[in-house]
């Protein structure tokens, strides 16, 4: 069972990738926020995948 904090984390950074150029600086702090609180409270495996959602934020974050 995903964690709440997990599931979070992957709803605030796919929203952030979604505005297509329309995202927030506050959008982008909700979903590096929800991020790091996920990897408090992550196992492993959860932590692999949040990796790879915060390098998809670094990448759009270079794009913008």
């Amino acid at each position: 069972m995903e964690n709440n904090l997990f599931q979070q984390a992957k709803t605030a950074v796919n929203n952030f990738r979604n505005a297509q150029g329309n995202a927030s600086q506050q959008d982008k702090q909700a979903a590096q926020n929800a991020l790091q609180a996920a990897k408090n409270n992550s196992s492993q495996e959860e932590q692999q995948q949040l990796q790879q959602l915060e390098q998809q934020l670094k990448q759009k974050n270079q794009l913008s």
